[in-house]
């Protein structure tokens, strides 16, 4: 009976318009790098402050394909302006590194792909991020959420903006791999 009612709301979820396929970072450009269109898109200036900062920009302009969960300016607002200037340091590049790790995931995990691990495991799913640490996944409402280590939530506000070297997911709230 669950598993029916889990079937229900992903088909309220791909028709309601909850999870936007829309993409925040412009149209679905496969000719584009992750980093080349959070780059374009302007929403995302503390995530590329990041990349840059750890190299990881390297990594998400290259061929491999990540799922990458980015918190727009607007998630990052909601951590300590000090907090952010402390991170971007060269001295904490380790910290920020794994911060920005644990946003990432191997591979292509759209959101279909969420929602169909979420049917097998009844509302629950886990991932494990290129950090090495899990998030969980879940359904709250007609929402899909991701729940890091510490109890953090973050709400998927835009899904599958798809480039060339795999996706972007927009997060609501910056999701973490330890406290901060």
């Amino acid at each position: 009976m669950k598993l029916n009612f889990l079937y229900v709301v992903l088909l309220i979820l791909l028709t309601s318009g909850s999870i936007s396929a829309q993409s925040a970072v412009g149209n679905n450009d496969f000719k584009k790098t992750i980093y080349s269109s959070t780059l374009e898109a302007g929403n995302y200036t503390t995530l590329i402050t990041a990349l840059k900062a750890t190299e990881l920009d390297l990594t998400l302009d290259g061929d491999a394909p990540f799922t990458i969960f980015a918190p727009s300016d607007r998630a990052f607002g909601k951590l300590s302006n000090e907090k952010i200037k402390d991170l971007l340091r060269p001295e904490n590049k380790k910290e920020l590194r794994e911060m920005v790790t644990y946003f990432m995931v191997a591979g292509t995990l759209s959101a279909s792909k969420i929602l169909n691990a979420l049917v097998r495991g009844n509302g629950n799913a886990t991932f494990t991020t290129v950090q090495g640490k899990k998030i969980k996944a879940s359904i709250e409402g007609i929402d899909i959420v991701l729940t890091d280590g510490l109890g953090n939530k973050a709400k998927i506000t835009v899904a599958d903006s798809d480039q060339c070297n795999g996706i972007i997911h927009t997060i609501d709230s910056v999701i973490l791999p330890e406290p901060l």
